[in-house]
């Protein structure tokens, strides 16, 4: 191998620098444009069935017999 002089050494060193962050700049815009177009990769989901089942015992139950068959009517019952 040849002697390489300091000022060799230093281009090389910033040869390598320069080429790692245009290396590390590619992977981030990469990164950012998957994380923009999969967003339903960062939503939080139960994993498990006991946690499915204490997330879905937050929501309303389904109305059952002839209560659901009514419309829901917003104004309040009226009193005589």
């Amino acid at each position: 191998m040849r002697n390489m002089t300091d000022a060799d050494r230093a281009r090389l060193r910033e040869s390598f620098i320069g080429n790692g962050l245009l290396f590390l700049f590619g992977c981030g815009v990469l990164a950012f444009l998957v994380a923009v177009d999969r967003v339903d990769w960062f939503s939080i989901r139960p994993a498990t069935g006991t946690s499915i089942a204490m997330a879905r015992s937050t929501e309303g139950a389904p109305k059952v017999g002839p209560a659901a068959a009514q419309p829901v009517n917003a104004e309040p019952a009226k009193t005589q």
